[in-house]
């Protein structure tokens, strides 16, 4: 007879506990026993059994559990099970982390990470089989549309399995949040009735509520050139800018300006001549929204970097040249200032287009889904990859469907108050996804490849580069623990289906734009298991955040534009101006979204810091620990550089970067 210690873990989510009876067996490699205990698992608990058995079990392999009903199936969410037999010197492991519905009996495997060839006993390996192939029943691929990375197969968040929906508390946060934001928007809309909406200032009148001190900073400095060419670097989208090799084929000076050619050339060959071309723009078709046709331009900037690292823009050219305008006029800053300011408002609306669809819906987004998908179908619980991915894929299926759903559907938000809404959205994202290479998502090839690299005023640049190293030490930290050679990672079955999976199914044959189809080496692993995990983390924190502070002041980063552009400098009036920005109910709308998307969720995961036990080794939790001392290191570091500067660059503070894409 020996004695076990049987310690039941539930969530600590509303309605994680159950007022079913829950039934419990040990399996051991000599044998199992059926434990007679009385357990109703209640929200947030940890409930602990010493029982007596009559036999020696052996070492633990399972923990096997049934949830009984008689009227009322209660879900449960179980988060651990931990058991110490008789003489054990520790714990025995078994996570769960995972809603338990119906009366079917769920397996337990101890919780020690294994790849297939390491399994000295069958059973573990028959166990991995069987969930592999019920959860590929149940995580299936689906196209939203053809053209764009595949999906998860689900109609609307109810469609997806239980253990990718939003918490309960996440859920009535989210949809509160959202009824929270109409009711503002409708108070502003009564306040605004009466009033004219004939000049720059009246938009002052829907400047309150939710805001940001940097939305309030960018509200009193918006028009500034300091400001404008601040963002290319550090805003909300730093993705686009590039050093010049060369002058743009795309610029035509006229006569009259050899003075300007002669200025950009000097900077060319300084190193110190940038560019935002927006050429991605070009030709798309534009909404009508309440029966108003709304504009697209497709600008380029060219900006040069100042000694003391300020980047200004010097020219800005709205539109390409064209059959009907071979020779698009140039906006400089000694134009009229009116003039000059409408064609920054043009860069800005395209740069509110090409972030939240290429750069945040697409690189973020729909990247770090097809990443979840084929994690949940080719990588079992036991695999070490399955262990280190898993905690970065929460919420990621709920929030992506509600977009498909919400935001980017048929009458979606898009359609309502996007220039690219009513279908160039899609066509948008389509031709973005002939730009999604291997190298645009990995930062040190990306940032090399855009001339970006040891600029001091670079602060994206500076803190995504940092955090990329981080995350490739905690990467090759686990990895080493489980492939001690190449030809280990060559011969994991597992690991190679998931790497296709995800190139040739989920990326649509993404291996012409560079990604592997399978992993030749350690390194080369570990290369693409950081490029998820920054993808999923810091990468989505950096794009997803800075709408709070940039779009918040709407002619700062206007949704659509209600007037064509400008074809002469002498025609700008204000009325131009306002006659091209969102009208009330347009400005309205973008602020209750833009809030809503890039507020700090309030059961926010930071980088890192979560809270399941996927791996129990002390090996491999002495990465985590290691991994968890180097980010609050690097947030000291950001935090006194920031101390130092008048707009603090905050996006990348490992305190601020949620553990997945969640929002």
């Amino acid at each position: 007879m020996g004695r076990y210690c049987v310690r039941v873990t539930t969530g600590a989510w509303l309605f994680s506990g159950s007022h079913n009876r829950v039934q419990l067996w040990l399996v051991g490699a000599r044998g199992d026993a059926e434990l007679e205990l009385q357990l109703r698992p209640a929200r947030g608990q940890e409930e602990e059994f010493d029982l007596d058995i009559p036999k020696d079990l052996g070492p633990l392999q399972f923990v096997k559990l049934c949830k009984h009903h008689s009227l009322v199936d209660d879900a449960w969410f179980c988060d651990l099970i931990t058991v110490r037999g008789p003489g054990a010197s520790e714990e025995a492991a078994f996570p769960c982390y995972q809603w338990v519905q119906g009366q079917g009996v769920l397996s337990l495997p101890e919780g020690t990470a294994r790849l297939a060839g390491d399994n000295a006993l069958d059973v573990f390996q028959k166990h991995r089989e069987k969930e592999l192939k019920e959860r590929q029943k149940l995580y299936c691929w689906d196209t939203w549309k053809e053209g764009l990375p595949l999906t998860i197969a689900a109609g609307c968040q109810d469609d997806l399995p239980p253990n990718m929906r939003f918490h309960e508390d996440k859920r009535l946060d989210f949809e509160w949040a959202l009824k929270a934001g109409a009711l503002e928007m409708v108070l502003k809309r009564i306040y605004t009735l009466l009033s004219s909406w004939n000049h720059l200032e009246d938009f002052d009148q829907i400047f309150w509520g939710q805001k940001s001190i940097l939305a309030e900073k960018v509200h009193q400095c918006w028009q500034d050139d300091e400001l404008f060419g601040y963002q290319f670097l550090n805003g909300a989208n730093p993705m686009l800018l590039r050093r010049s090799a060369c002058l743009p084929s795309r610029l035509v000076l006229p006569p009259g300006m050899e003075a300007l050619r002669a200025q950009l050339e000097r900077e060319l060959q300084n190193g110190s001549l940038f560019e935002a071309d927006f050429i991605l723009l070009d030709g798309l078709p534009t909404n009508v929204i309440r029966g108003e046709k709304q504009y697209l331009a497709a600008p380029l900037v060219l900006l040069k970097m100042e000694p003391n690292g300020k980047l200004l823009p010097m020219l800005i050219q709205i539109q390409p040249p064209g059959p009907s305008s071979p020779t698009s006029p140039l906006f400089l800053p000694s134009d009229p200032p009116l003039a000059w300011l409408l064609a920054k408002v043009w860069v800005r609306n395209s740069d509110f287009q090409l972030h939240q669809l290429q750069y945040h819906l697409l690189n973020t987004h729909l990247v770090a889904e097809v990443m979840a998908v084929a994690t949940m179908r080719c990588l079992p619980g036991l695999h070490p990859v399955f262990k280190l991915l898993i905690p970065h894929i929460r919420y990621t299926m709920e929030i992506n469907t509600r977009a498909r759903t919400q935001l980017i559907s048929e009458g979606g938000i898009f359609d309502k108050v996007v220039s690219t809404g009513g279908g160039g959205h899609v066509q948008l994202l389509r031709r973005a996804m002939a730009q999604l290479t291997y190298h645009s998502l990995c930062p040190p090839d990306d940032l090399a490849d855009r001339g970006l690299l040891g600029i001091p005023s670079a602060l994206y640049a500076h803190d995504a580069l940092r955090l990329w190293g981080i995350i490739a030490q905690y990467v090759e930290g686990i990895v080493h623990l489980f492939y001690h050679r190449d030809d280990v990672v060559r011969g994991d079955s597992e690991l190679q289906a998931w790497c296709r999976e995800i190139t040739e199914v989920g990326l649509c044959h993404a291996q012409e734009r560079g990604f592997p189809i399978s992993f030749q080496s350690r390194k080369q692993l570990c290369h693409f298991l950081t490029m998820c995990i920054f993808t999923c983390t810091a990468q989505h924190g950096a794009i997803n955040q800075g709408q709070l502070d940039w779009y918040a002041w709407v002619p700062n980063a206007p949704c659509t534009m209600r007037m064509p552009p400008p074809t002469t400098k002498e025609e700008v009036k204000m009325a131009t101006v306002m006659g091209s920005l969102p009208d009330v109910r347009q400005a309205c709308l973008q602020m209750t979204i833009t809030w809503h998307l890039g507020r700090r969720q309030p059961d926010m995961v930071p980088l890192g810091h979560h809270k399941e036990k996927y791996f129990s080794s002390p090996k491999a939790k002495a990465v985590l620990n290691q991994f968890q001392t180097d980010l609050e290191n690097l947030e000291r570091e950001i935090t006194a550089r920031n101390e130092q500067l008048d707009l603090p660059y905050d996006y990348l503070k490992p305190s601020r970067i949620e553990n997945s894409v969640t929002i």
